[in-house]
């Protein structure tokens, strides 16, 4: 996770008292769907990485793994 986003995150729960297990619990259920949703993008190029190198299809309408910031 980036460290602005755990830094965000973090300054929203109480200074001055520590935070209780609910504060913790809401917190981590913000981050889950984010979570959820790496784990599935890296699990889907790790099952794929093999026949994506060297390939050389250079094609976005055939490549099952396509960078969304290309």
């Amino acid at each position: 996770m980036p460290l602005g986003d755990i830094h965000e995150a973090l300054a929203a729960l109480p200074s001055e008292a520590t935070p209780t297990a609910s504060e913790w619990k809401g917190l981590s259920m913000r981050w889950r769907a984010n979570l959820e949703g790496r784990i599935q993008r890296l699990t889907r190029l790790r099952d794929h990485l093999d026949g994506c190198i060297g390939c050389g299809c250079l094609s976005l309408g055939v490549c099952p793994l396509p960078n969304p910031g290309e």
